[in-house]
């Protein structure tokens, strides 16, 4: 790896490989882009940060080769979940690092909507705390920690950025003041305790709508941290006692990483319980993977959702948001209840190949103990791998260690997979540089009627993501023998127009699949693009579940 001068502007590629394309989020030392690597042609982000004293002092590749091993280190700890970095450039007194471009939006576009509630706040901080606490087990510190390196999806999961950056945990710091700790305000540096304030100061800024401390230049502000007192929270409900104890002034007295966990699980178990039967959904929403995810998050908290309490997966309780490009829904289905949006010709619902009354998904002949009625027709028994037809050209079997396989396009792995604690699972699979993905969820705790999951999610969606829109009704469907319903519908975001297809099927009374293709929206209808989606719901089985 190497590290060479560059002069940036708005014009200009960094280091002559990276072309920047937009601004997505700016602070005091700090700024991030979406870029496009011109060779690879894949997608990154790049940040540009105030560089310590001590790094500018640093041999240039040895700085370079540090922050990527740490990052990477961590990468493996938590993977999926730490922006690895692929790449060090120096600008005079900045580095521009350079990483895939992670799912979602980055925190500070949410809050830029205002306060979060203290439910979805508790969520993200006990995602956040994971991460911190696996980096903290391994012995590193992040000690530059701001809503700028945290990039959070749509319906759970995030991904956190910037490790490496600081190097030394007595560094002191340089950006992002107003999550500055107090010790670091005083130019002491910090280690675990550090990362644990700017947590505290992260929940606070998310329930109250506005930052600790700003007072907009670095100086000015880590005086008023390190002399002022900090306002009560008055949003924070039950999370006020523990952003308080993260916001102590001293750092031996700020609580333990145990104790948060343990309070933000509570907040979290009282939600769940509090939930409605009807509102418990499987995992639904992608996350981050290689490559960009548009439609992402912006404001208050999806559907009620059971979570891996005090783990590193958050499982969305929103199910059904399944697979399908190609397609439509059948004739025979009954719609939705609610009005929806009158699309154009060319936005009405693509319709698959016919899946009702076809192979039984499961891979073993016994029966589901419910299937949707059908006394024309008689269960039919899935026959064995070696009965099967061949993948078409340019497909392969791939079979997934949860239990379910599915013919995939040459090329496509999975990118990401989650469990939680009661056995459901979501992997969504892909490939680099390909912006199409497909995921596969799992859950144990479904509500009845599948229609009616739909709906629920239908108004999530419009108050979570952006420019959304229905394409056509809710429509249930015979899947093979089961019970299912589908959904469509078209969301923005980091600028890309995408459009999704969901198909979600009961294999007994609480237990299903959801499938989810989602693509482009100019890519949508593709002869490529259908064949895909037909090719998964023909062929998509299960021994599990």
């Amino acid at each position: 790896m190497t590290m060479v001068k560059v002069q940036v502007s708005t014009d200009e590629s960094v280091a002559g490989r990276y072309r920047l394309l937009e601004v997505v989020h700016q602070e005091e030392g700090r700024e991030s882009w979406n870029g496009q690597d011109v060779e690879s042609r894949r997608l990154v982000t790049l940040t540009r940060s105030r560089c310590p004293a001590h790094l500018r002092e640093e041999a240039e590749l040895r700085t370079a080769v540090r922050i990527t091993r740490e990052s990477e280190a961590l990468g493996l700890v938590c993977p999926g979940r730490v922006a690895v970095v692929v790449d060090v450039v120096e600008d005079d007194a900045f580095l521009w690092t350079v990483t895939a471009r992670p799912a979602g939006v980055p925190l500070s576009a949410l809050l830029a909507h205002g306060p979060v509630d203290h439910v979805r706040t508790a969520r993200i901080g006990l995602d956040l705390l994971d991460v911190l606490g696996a980096a903290h087990q391994e012995g590193f510190t992040h000690g530059d920690l701001s809503p700028g390196h945290v990039w959070v999806e749509e319906f759970g999961g995030l991904t956190v950025g910037g490790f490496g950056l600081m190097g030394a945990t007595d560094s002191p710091r340089v950006t992002a003041p107003s999550y500055a700790s107090p010790e670091q305000a005083r130019g002491e540096g910090g280690g675990p305790a550090t990362d644990l304030w700017a947590l505290g100061a992260i929940m606070y800024e998310m329930v109250e709508g506005r930052a600790i401390r700003d007072r907009g230049s670095l100086e000015a502000t880590f005086r008023a941290v390190e002399r002022l007192p900090i306002r009560v929270p008055l949003n924070a409900g039950p999370l006020g006692p523990a952003i308080q104890g993260l916001l102590r002034r001293d750092p031996v007295e700020r609580v333990p990483e145990s104790v948060v966990r343990e309070a933000l699980t509570r907040i979290l178990k009282a939600e769940l319980d509090d939930s409605e039967p009807t509102g418990t959904l499987p995992l639904f929403e992608e996350s981050g993977f290689d490559g960009p995810r548009p439609g992402r998050v912006r404001g208050r908290r999806p559907v009620s959702r059971p979570v891996l309490l005090g783990g590193a997966l958050a499982v969305t309780v929103v199910c059904f948001a399944g697979l399908a490009m190609a397609g439509g829904l059948s004739d025979r289905g009954t719609s939705a209840s609610g009005s929806a949006p009158s699309p154009s010709a060319s936005d009405r619902p693509y319709s698959p190949a016919p899946t009702a009354g076809g192979t039984d998904p499961r891979a073993t002949p016994s029966a589901p103990a419910s299937r949707s009625s059908s006394p024309s027709r008689s269960a039919s028994p899935s026959p064995s791998r070696t009965g099967r037809q061949d993948p078409p050209a340019g497909f392969f079997r791939f079979t997934a260690p949860q239990g379910f396989a599915i013919d995939l396009p040459k090329g496509w792995a999975p990118l990401r997979t989650e469990r939680s604690a009661d056995q459901s699972y979501r992997v969504l699979l892909g490939a680099s540089g390909d912006p199409r993905t497909l995921t596969v969820t799992y859950s144990t705790q479904l509500a009845p009627d599948p229609v009616a999951v739909w709906n629920e999610v239908d108004t999530s969606l419009r108050g979570e993501s952006i420019d959304y829109e229905r394409v056509g009704d809710i429509r249930s469907v015979d899947y093979r023998g089961y019970k299912g319903a589908d959904m469509e519908w078209l969301s923005t975001a980091d600028g890309v127009r995408e459009r999704t297809f969901g198909r979600g099927f009961l294999v007994d009374g609480r237990r299903g699949f959801s499938l989810r293709w989602t693509t482009p929206a100019d890519d949508w209808g593709t002869a490529a693009n259908r064949q895909a989606l037909d090719t998964f719901l023909r062929t998509f089985t299960y021994t599990s579940g």
